[in-house]
């Protein structure tokens, strides 16, 4: 089995609340900057996608907490796309510390919306497959 794609980030201090954990805000941004270098990884740029007039959505995003994080802690992000025979996909994300202590799980269903139709596309993991340069890379 291989890996799953992972990305490292480290904990700004303008990233944390007032109690110094990390904000929940910015746990979205970290588990979408994952996904956005996953796509690019595969050779999927948001231009390519935008001059085929389609572009991924969120559906729903639910993370679960585990441990904080702090300013200074450097978190790997995972990201693996499952899909599925309708128009939605998963993307299933952990984050851990180096030492790989679970700090937080984020679950996010997702789309490609054809953005004339205003409709999700019938088969996002195809839709992704025929941009690819590498589909493998994400298990499309």
């Amino acid at each position: 089995m291989t890996e799953p794609f992972t990305v490292r980030v480290t904990v700004r201090v303008y990233e944390t609340d007032a109690q110094g954990h990390l904000n929940g805000n910015v746990y979205l941004q970290h588990a979408e900057h994952a996904r956005w270098e996953l796509l690019n990884a595969a050779g999927i740029h948001q231009g390519d996608l935008l001059k085929k007039r389609v572009s991924p959505v969120n559906l729903e995003t639910t993370i679960r907490y585990h441990r904080e994080v702090v300013a200074g802690d450097e978190v790997d992000v995972s990201c693996a796309f499952v899909f599925g025979e309708g128009k939605s996909f998963r993307v299933e994300q952990t984050m851990t510390k180096t030492d790989g202590t679970l700090v937080a799980e984020v679950f996010n269903v997702g789309g490609i919306l054809d953005l004339d139709a205003r409709k999700l596309v019938p088969d996002p993991r195809e839709c992704f497959r025929s941009v690819a340069a590498r589909p493998a890379v994400a298990g499309f």
